[in-house]
């Protein structure tokens, strides 16, 4: 029976290690996605306040990049 406790007491502290990490990984994912949603509001935010100041500017971009995807998406 020693050797079978030895080995449920080795599966618990790995079971534990393992909780341990997925609960930081996970902490650490949310924290990063906190960040890439306040960076894409902020990118958005300035993208409007761009195309407001500078609408011809804008529809010429947004011309030239049209035309590039479409050639580029033709060619394959």
């Amino acid at each position: 029976m020693n050797a079978i406790d030895k080995a449920a007491d080795y599966a618990h502290e790995a079971t534990d290690r393992i909780a341990s990490a997925t609960s930081e990984t996970a902490k650490a994912l949310g924290e990063k996605g906190e960040q890439l949603l306040n960076a894409e509001q902020k990118l958005m935010k300035n993208c409007c306040t761009y195309v407001s100041y500078h609408p011809v500017a804008s529809v010429g971009i947004a011309i030239a990049a049209g035309y590039f995807l479409s050639r580029l998406l033709n060619n394959r």
